[in-house]
């Protein structure tokens, strides 16, 4: 398998999925603005609409967060990362996963990454995500992770979009439940191997 990506974007959650799940996947780093890939392939070709993730499997490239996540975790059924299907614990997995992917996501990206975004939107949407960091934080205050004691997809999905914050100035000072939720998945092996090997963290030296 091939995970089309690009640094810190969206992608890095079926990333962090894939390491936690011990699945072997290829990274393939995409410039997004000249929309071709390390390899010099025209991206627009793997994906017509443009933006990562891209996973391909069996020569056939598939997108979105939300079924990416998913299946990466289908492929280590033994791991928490996501519960049995039918379940009330899959339930409540799929319901963050939505949350994340519409009041998180396409409410922080595109309007605070933008340029042309005017004034007034800006402002309307941080009084938005200012509700909702306000649901999480009461979530993280009550337990370590969305729905309850293990780390699952959906938590791999809102860390990658609350990484966000210091690129659009969110601050998450007030919400110390969101940070220290941030802090325990860095801290995770496998997030912090994801982030090394896209380049968001210095690799260690050797001793």
């Amino acid at each position: 398998m091939k995970l089309f990506y690009y640094p810190g974007a969206c992608s890095l959650a079926p990333h962090i999925v894939a390491r936690e799940a011990s699945v072997a996947i290829e990274l393939v780093r995409v410039d997004l603005a000249n929309q071709t890939t390390e390899t010099q392939e025209d991206f627009k070709k793997i994906n017509p609409r443009g933006y990562v993730p891209v996973l391909e499997i069996d020569g056939e490239f598939h997108t979105e967060v939300v079924a990416l996540v998913q299946y990466l975790a289908e492929q280590s059924p033994r791991s928490t990362l996501l519960p049995a299907a039918g379940t009330a614990a899959r339930f409540r997995v799929n319901q963050w996963l939505g949350f994340v992917a519409s009041e998180l996501h396409k409410t922080l990206s595109p309007w605070l990454i933008r340029k042309d975004a005017a004034e007034s939107t800006r402002q309307a949407v941080r009084e938005t995500l200012a509700m909702r960091l306000a649901d999480l934080e009461s979530q993280f205050k009550a337990q370590p992770y969305l729905t309850g004691e293990h780390f699952t997809v959906a938590d791999a999905y809102a860390y990658t979009v609350l990484s966000w914050s210091n690129f659009v100035k969110i601050d998450l000072n007030p919400y110390p439940g969101v940070r220290a939720f941030m802090a325990r998945v860095s801290a995770r092996p496998r997030v912090r191997e994801a982030l090394e090997a896209e380049g968001l963290v210095p690799v260690p030296e050797q001793a």
